[in-house]
C-alpha cells in the first residue's frame, strides 16, 4: 500500500505524508482513537497519590485472593419467639358473645317466681354484642361493664376480664371473644405478587417464602426479583432466588412487617476492547468472572489485551462508607481461568478489558489508508 501511495502522489504530497507519519508515530499516538486506557495506564492511575479518587488494585493471582461474598446485614434477630396468634391489638375487630343461664342480664328474661318461669330461665341463651374495633387507646366498651382494656391481651385473657366485670350483674356468664379481623397479627405485602394487601398470619411461624406464597406467589423470573423487608425502622433487601434456595435468608416474618417484591435484575457493564459498551443482565442468580468475560465477547484478538482484565467495584468498608477497588486478572496465565470461575460477580460491577498497546500501529495504518485512499482513487481515475 505504501508503494502505491508514494508512486501515485506528487513529491509535495509525499512530503506531507511523511511529515504526518512522523507526527503520528511520536508520543502523540496517544491521541489515536481508543475505547479506553491500556492496562499500564490503569496501573499508573492507581499509583498517583494526588489523584482525587485513589483506588487499590488487587491482583487475582491465587484462589486466596478472591474476595469473600458480602455478609448479609443481620439486622433482624435470628431467634424468633412468635407471639400468640390470638393476641389483640389496636385496630382489631372483635366479636363478643355472652352465654347466660338462669337470671340473665342480656337475654331479657322475666323476673317471675313461678315454676314455669324458672324452667324458662334454666336454658342458656347467647347475646351477641355488636362488632367492636379496639380504639387507639386499646379499649373496648362493654355494656354494664364499662371500658375494658383489650390491647396486649389474648382473647382468653379478655374473656376472663369481661366475665369478672359482669360478676354480680349476671348469673355465671360465659364469655367468648373472637378476632374477626386482625390488624396486629398481620403484615403488609405488595409489589410483584399475585394478591397484594394485608396478610393475616395464621400460625405466626410463617417464613418469608411462606408469606410470598400465601400472597399468591411472585410475578416474573426469580433471579430478577428482589425482596425488601421493613421492620422497626430497619430495612433489608434480599434476592428472591436466595430466599427460595432454602438459605438463612428465608427467616421468619413478624407481625407488622412490610414486604415489597420488586423487579430489580442484576446487571454488570462491559467496556473496553470488546468495542461494544453494553449492560448485561445476569442470565442466572450467580455469574462468575469467566462467564462475564464470555458474555461480553471476550478480549478481541486484534484490539484487546488478555493480560489486562479489570473489574471495577465499590465495596462497603467497616465504617459503612463505599470505597472503590479494582481487581486485575492476567488471562495469559492458565491458572487465571480457574480463578475466574470462582470469582463471583456482583450487581453493578464494571468489567473492563484493556486495549493492547501493540494495536496502535495498526490504527495508524488504518488512518493513513483512510486519508490517502480517495487521493489514490482520484489519481487512477484521471490517468
Amino acid at each position: 500500500m505504501q508503494l502505491i501511495v508514494t508512486s501515485c502522489l506528487s513529491p509535495r504530497l509525499r512530503k506531507i505524508g511523511l511529515v504526518s507519519a512522523l507526527i503520528l508515530l511520536t508520543p502523540g499516538c496517544a491521541t489515536l482513537p481508543s475505547s479506553g486506557p491500556t492496562g499500564s495506564q490503569i496501573v499508573s492511575a492507581s499509583q498517583k497519590a494526588d489523584d482525587a479518587l485513589n483506588f487499590p488494585i488487587v491482583e487475582l493471582d491465587s484462589l486466596q485472593a478472591i474476595p469473600l461474598p458480602p455478609a448479609r446485614a443481620d439486622i433482624f434477630l435470628p431467634s424468633y419467639i412468635p407471639p400468640p396468634t390470638n393476641l389483640i391489638g389496636t385496630g382489631d375487630e372483635l366479636e363478643v358473645a355472652i352465654y347466660e343461664a338462669g337470671v340473665r342480664l342480656f337475654g331479657g328474661a322475666s323476673g317471675g317466681s313461678d315454676a314455669g318461669s324458672a324452667a324458662a330461665q334454666s336454658g342458656a341463651q347467647v347475646a351477641r354484642l355488636p362488632t367492636y374495633r379496639v380504639d387507639d387507646k386499646g379499649d373496648i366498651e362493654i355494656p354494664f361493664a364499662g371500658s375494658i382494656h383489650a390491647a396486649g391481651r389474648t382473647t382468653t385473657e379478655l374473656e376472663r376480664t369481661i366475665r369478672a366485670a359482669l360478676k354480680g350483674l349476671s348469673e355465671n356468664p360465659q364469655v367468648l371473644v373472637t378476632i374477626r379481623e386482625s390488624v396486629t397479627n398481620s403484615l403488609i405485602i405488595g409489589g410483584e405478587v399475585g394478591k397484594p394487601g394485608r396478610l393475616v398470619l395464621a400460625t405466626n411461624r410463617e417464613s418469608l417464602s411462606d408469606a410470598i406464597a400465601l400472597a399468591g406467589g411472585y410475578r416474573g423470573d426469580a433471579k430478577d426479583v428482589a425482596v425488601r423487608v421493613q421492620r422497626d425502622n430497619k430495612t433489608i433487601t434480599l434476592r428472591l432466588s436466595s430466599i427460595l434456595s432454602g438459605s438463612d435468608s428465608d427467616f421468619p416474618v413478624y407481625p407488622g412487617d412490610r414486604i415489597t417484591i420488586l423487579r430489580q435484575p442484576l446487571t454488570f457493564s462491559a467496556m473496553g476492547a470488546p468495542g461494544r459498551v453494553q449492560q448485561i443482565t445476569f442470565p442466572s442468580p450467580a455469574v462468575s468472572l469467566a462467564e462475564a468475560v464470555a458474555l461480553s465477547g471476550g478480549s478481541d484478538a486484534n484490539l484487546g489485551d488478555p493480560k489486562a482484565i479489570f473489574l471495577f467495584r465499590f465495596v462497603v468498608g467497616p465504617d459503612g462508607t463505599e470505597k472503590p477497588i479494582v481487581y486485575h486478572l492476567n488471562m495469559m496465565k492458565a491458572g487465571a481461568y480457574f480463578i475466574s470461575q470462582r470469582f463471583v460477580m456482583q450487581d453493578k460491577d464494571l468489567l473492563y478489558i484493556g486495549n493492547a498497546q501493540a494495536n496502535q500501529p495498526a490504527k495508524f495504518i488504518q488512518i493513513i489508508s483512510q486519508l490517502f485512499t480517495p487521493v489514490v482513487l482520484a489519481r487512477q481515475l484521471t490517468q
